[in-house]
């Protein structure tokens, strides 16, 4: 077999009940084949065995009671994965979902996606099997001191900078941040999308979903387009999907239909954003018990609302796709759907959230696909700039921070689409990100010895 036939099957044996995991090595692994075979190097510094491990991995028990007076007991992870190039970097996620090899698959495509942005960002990603959702306030508050109890003493602004994620958004960073300094008893960067009045940036709220339309648009520009008159589709209806649908909106475009975990809408005079706001709102209140997508007609009584498993988006006639969402919630039966619809463009606005099948028929079929690791890298890069500012203490405008967002999605595209070139893949942005990402951190693993 082959150097990366060897790592993969050894990375499926000892990561046997981790499909995201190995999920995400495989879709890596095979668009690096090209380069690390051509390259004695990578194989004489077990590049790719060494990049496939997490440096280090932390598990603890999370304690906390809850508002009847009973103890509860999650558990919280850290998975520092890659800090070659900087430390690590990378969201925290409250999810009953979340496992080890969950956040093993985020803290790979972390690697990568932070490699992107040429920003100094390792690679990392964390969390806990705790649901906010249907939690009071108090409730949050007190799993996530205690969350934050164990986790500070392995995080720092030069070695370890959590951001939000999935179920984690800026209250639960609010409360981790106020129990970090009161632990460790300083005023640090080490937790980013935190709020204005205690060190956050600007634009970071709408970072990811902004920077996913600047990537898409950089594509569409250099081919002479525009989002004018564009019909979208998007998955997801939380905070990436908002400010997405707000770009597109603001650049020409029409979002026609988003969705929650328990329907979607279709708003054929185009999404509200104001009501999708009012939403995502109610649903982080911390008495959100009955909230959902289904409200949504209140706002918008014309708006037509489907009970039905939210990848109904997907059977949505569209020119553009952003999955925005979560990991493989975009399968073959709806790439089939889009392209029989017309779409030419997905740009993947969560992590992974097309699965290896979907992704290889929509570029057999001419459908432009953004991996997420590129197109929705706007969020950790404008986290990034949040360190800055926080190291500099300083506070730059919105203007300030949406431009410098703006020139790291463009050069992210760039970066992507000379790789692919290079490599004899052009338009294969898959290809591109990933090796891309790769070259830089395997270089920095090579110039660093064996650590």
């Amino acid at each position: 077999m082959s150097y990366v036939d060897d790592v993969l099957a050894d990375v499926k044996k000892k990561n046997a009940n981790e499909p995201e995991f190995i999920q995400a090595v495989t879709e890596v692994l095979e668009s690096l084949r090209v380069v690390v075979e051509s390259d004695p190097i990578y194989q004489e510094h077990a590049i790719l065995e060494r990049i496939v491990e997490p440096e280090r991995v932390i598990m603890f028990r999370v304690p906390w009671v809850d508002d009847e007076g009973k103890v509860q007991v999650n558990r919280g992870y850290r998975v520092q994965f890659n800090s070659a190039i900087g430390p690590y970097k990378g969201g925290l996620r409250f999810n009953p979902t979340v496992y080890l090899g969950m956040l093993k698959f985020l803290g790979f495509e972390q690697i990568f996606k932070n490699s992107l942005t040429t920003l100094p960002m390792g690679g990392g990603k964390g969390g806990s099997d705790f649901d906010p959702k249907g939690k009071s306030n108090m409730e949050v508050m007190r799993f996530c001191q205690s969350f934050m109890t164990e986790l500070y003493r392995h995080i720092g602004p030069d070695t370890d900078v959590p951001a939000g994620d999935l179920g984690v958004g800026g209250r639960e960073v609010a409360y981790m941040y106020g129990q970090y300094k009161r632990l460790s008893n300083e005023w640090t960067g080490t937790m980013t999308g935190k709020g204005l009045s205690f060190g956050g940036s600007l634009a970071r709220t709408e970072a990811t979903g902004y920077g996913l339309v600047y990537f898409v648009n950089e594509y569409l520009q250099w081919r002479a387009d525009s989002f004018e008159d564009k019909t979208v589709v998007v998955h997801g209806s939380g905070n990436v999907a908002i400010y997405a649908i707000q770009k597109v909106e603001q650049l020409g475009g029409k979002v026609v239909a988003c969705s929650d975990t328990k329907g979607w809408v279709y708003d054929e005079e185009g999404i509200s954003v104001e009501a999708l706001e009012a939403i995502y709102k109610a649903k982080r209140s911390g008495h959100d018990k009955g909230v959902s997508l289904a409200m949504y007609t209140d706002y918008r009584p014309k708006a037509q609302y489907h009970a039905e498993d939210g990848r109904g988006v997907w059977g949505v006639p569209c020119d553009i796709a952003l999955p925005c969402a979560r990991e493989n919630t975009l399968l073959i039966e709806d790439a089939v759907k889009l392209v029989a619809n017309g779409c030419k463009i997905v740009g993947e606005g969560a992590n992974m959230p097309t699965t290896l099948e979907a992704t290889t028929y929509l570029q057999e079929h001419g459908v432009a696909f953004f991996p997420g690791k590129a197109a929705n890298a706007g969020g950790v890069a404008v986290s990034g700039l949040e360190m800055s500012q926080n190291a500099e203490h300083l506070s730059w405008t919105f203007e300030e921070v949406d431009a410098k967002l703006q020139e790291i999605m463009k050069n992210i595209y760039h970066s992507c689409a000379i790789a692919a070139k290079e490599y004899g893949m052009e338009g294969n942005y898959v290809a591109g990100a990933n090796i891309a990402g790769f070259k830089k951190v395997a270089d920095a693993m090579i110039a660093q010895g064996v650590c």
